[in-house]
């Protein structure tokens, strides 16, 4: 076999770019992102840093005139000598990333077992690469399903990767996105029960999954039995410390329902709380985990007499603490953790699962081929399984008021077509300024038919000089004068997809000494047709959750998002790329007072053109646990596609109920047949809608009823 003279392809760009920086740089890019963990402080800037209270996201976004976009982005940052171009350096040891690893087949390499040979031998040297002592080791694992991989690998590790003749690909994780919903207080009941209990049986015979952020409070009211003890059969808490971690979980800790029964116990004897006897690493009052665990299956649910398996997934949430922030190590990989714990935990038991996730990304094609899509595609073709999805709450493209800024979230997306060779088309891209730093990594990516080639130009703000890349060229760490750096990839045929692929990269100054934001402004990009044939595009912005990281000399240190200008940004496909594989079910929010769908719900298709979001269920005003605040405040109301997609993983816990040998791609099936359209809609896929809102009654006769079949030869 010939093998690619060129290994650097078989790596992502983003993983290039952080294996271009050595040990310094990722040590503070481990402060201000999930995706990368380093063991090594790095040296501080200055003593005396002060630390800013964190404030809202709209506090900061106040801070401009959302009606001009020349105040929104105006530069703030001085000016650096110019420095030249970074020179090659020593790949950092002990920072770490979470990688996905797709294996090349070939017919000679099964064992005598019928594993994969190659692909075992590639792991099991991700899982020596680590760090033998316990105290340098980041919290990750590596997983293997077939020739898919999931590892946390040392930066260094990445040259021994891409040099290996048996790797296909090497993709990163993904940022992951909370997605918060909107707070509506208490609004009054919102009844969940489905008739039929003769034949989905309240979901007893089923386990409920949920992987969520804020923590579980497994001692509410809604998730007790009449005996006092917890529905919940264990959590998972990933970020945890509080016990000792189990051997075949790898980091976190794990509580078990005997401890959690005996700490609902201690606490009616007169002492503390539960939830601080058997303390998770995240109890934030009005938890969204302990919400969404209360639509699905708690006692006012839609399957309440399933047992909860539960994983708190270490994303930090805006409210917490600058140092808990800084040091989380949490991306989608911990997705892929996480199903495969909950299916382990099902087969152990030897009951169905329906999981929920209500975490999103942005990143990638959104066409279901990135490393954790096809994981959990390949995780759900056994019986007995399924996974939904939140869709996002990126369908808000304009302000609806001053106070709203929602818009910025939902501009994420822009397509368009180059009509013929020798025709451009430009995109605005903004970053904020206006006495904000934007110190996260902003990613930029543009996906295009195979039959083209576009040539991409990057002007920065102030600028007059295009940095400019054609096909199979690239820019790596080029620097502005203020510090900001650039990197420019123009790649053909990506390994999962075969598509085309321009992947652009905004790095602030992490130099210790001159740490400087990315430059303020909008970013023009230009797409020059080369070579036209179909000459359509998509492009997408990775989305940073807003988070204030601190203040220094008079200038606001935030990871923020950027997004397009009002021009550029093109109201489709704000679906979270997490809701884009084929067999997991895509949810939106349907507001079920007014009879509509609510403006913020993401929309599709994929990218592919597959039909994404599925359906839609209630997700506006949903009445639901209020976990780790006053017994007296029981309960509280939220509205996001977060609350619509527990609603649905809950009616196909009934459905597995009644049939338990349903597939994943069984489930979905049913769903679209028995969905229904929206007053003065057809049974046509709608991009915000999907297939119209879920009939959870008609769905589980479905279930139950579809397979009897009638012999005509009798």
């Amino acid at each position: 076999m010939t093998y690619d003279p060129s290994p650097a392809r078989r790596i992502h760009p983003l993983l290039r770019v952080i294996r271009n920086g050595d040990q310094t740089v990722n040590s503070c890019r481990a402060k201000i992102s999930g995706r990368v963990f380093s063991a090594a402080e790095p040296k501080p800037e200055k003593k005396g840093l002060e630390l800013l209270n964190l404030a809202g996201a709209q506090q900061a976004v106040a801070l401009h005139d959302p009606s001009s976009e020349i105040d929104l982005v105006s530069l703030t940052s001085r000016q650096l000598t110019k420095r030249p171009k970074w020179p090659e350096v020593e790949p950092a040891s002990t920072s770490f990333v979470n990688v996905s690893i797709e294996v090349t087949p070939r017919p000679d390499d099964k064992g005598s077992d019928g594993s994969d040979v190659a692909a075992e031998r590639i792991a099991a040297a991700c899982r020596n690469a680590l760090p033998k002592a316990k105290s340098k080791r980041p919290p990750g694992m590596v997983n293997r399903r077939g020739r898919l991989i999931s590892a946390t690998v040392p930066v260094s590790f990445l040259d021994t990767l891409w040099t290996d003749p048996d790797v296909t690909f090497v993709q990163p994780a993904e940022t992951l996105s909370i997605d918060l919903p909107l707070e509506e207080g208490d609004t009054g009941r919102t009844e969940r029960k489905i008739g039929g209990e003769d034949v989905h049986g309240r979901g007893a015979g089923i386990l409920v999954g949920i992987i969520d952020v804020g923590g579980f409070d497994f001692a509410h009211p809604d998730f007790l039995r009449a005996d006092g003890t917890t529905r919940f059969n264990r959590i998972w808490d990933q970020g945890g410390s509080f016990r000792t971690t189990a051997a075949h979980l790898g980091y976190g800790c794990e509580f078990t329902q005997a401890q959690m029964n005996d700490a609902i116990r201690a606490e009616a004897a007169g002492g503390l709380p539960a939830t601080e006897i058997e303390r998770q690493s995240q109890r934030s009052p009005g938890s969204h985990a302990t919400h969404v665990a209360s639509i699905a299956a708690g006692n006012e649910g839609v399957c309440p007499e399933a047992e909860i398996i539960a994983v708190l997934v270490d994303v930090p949430l805006p409210e917490e603490d600058r140092e808990r922030r800084a040091f989380t190590f949490s991306d989608s990989s911990r997705i892929i953790d996480a199903i495969e714990y909950l299916i382990a935990t099902a087969n152990e038991i030897g009951k169905p699962i329906t999981i929920n996730v209500s975490l999103g990304t942005n990143g990638g094609a959104h066409d279901g081929s990135s490393g954790v899509t096809r994981w959990i595609d390949s995780a759900l073709t056994v019986p007995g399984r399924s996974v939904c999805f939140a869709a996002g709450n990126a369908g808000q493209q304009d302000s609806t008021g001053p106070e709203d800024f929602g818009f910025i979230m939902g501009r994420i997306h822009t397509s368009g077509r180059i009509p013929a060779r020798g025709l451009d088309t430009e995109i605005e891209w903004v970053v904020v300024g206006n006495g904000i730093a934007d110190i996260s990594e902003n990613e930029l990516e543009i996906w295009y038919s195979p039959q083209d080639r576009f040539e991409v130009e990057v002007l920065p703000p102030g600028d007059t000089t295009w940095l400019r890349a054609a096909p199979q060229e690239y820019f790596e760490n080029e620097r502005l004068s203020d510090g900001t750096t650039v990197s420019i990839y123009n790649e053909l045929y990506h390994p999962a997809n075969g598509a085309n692929y321009i992947s652009i990269y905004l790095s602030p100054n992490l130099t210790p000494g001159q740490f400087r934001g990315i430059r303020a402004g909008v970013w023009r990009v230009r797409l020059r047709g080369v070579d036209i044939r179909n000459g359509r595009f998509h492009c997408w912005i990775e989305r940073d959750d807003p988070r204030n990281l601190g203040a220094f000399g008079g200038m606001q240190f935030w990871r923020f998002p950027s997004f397009f200008t009002e021009a550029s940004n093109v109201d489709s496909h704000s679906i979270s790329s997490l809701a884009c594989g084929n067999n997991a079910v895509a949810v939106s929010n349907y507001d079920a007072a007014s009879n509509r769908m609510n403006i913020t719900s993401s929309q599709g298709p994929t990218r592919d053109g597959r039909f994404k979001p599925d359906i839609a269920a209630p997700g506006s005003k949903i009445l639901a646990a209020n976990g780790f605040d006053s017994r007296d405040a029981l309960w509280t109301a939220k509205s996001g596609t977060s609350m619509a997609s527990p609603y649905v993983a809950g009616v196909i816990g009934l459905m597995l109920n009644a049939n338990p040998g349903l597939n994943a791609a069984q489930c979905l099936g049913i769903l679209q047949r028995t969905s229904r359209p929206l007053p003065g809609g057809t049974y046509d896929w709608v991009n915000d809608a999907g297939f119209g809102r879920i009939d959870p009654e008609t769905a589980i006769q479905e279930a139950a009823s579809f397979s009897n079949r009638r012999d005509l030869n009798a």
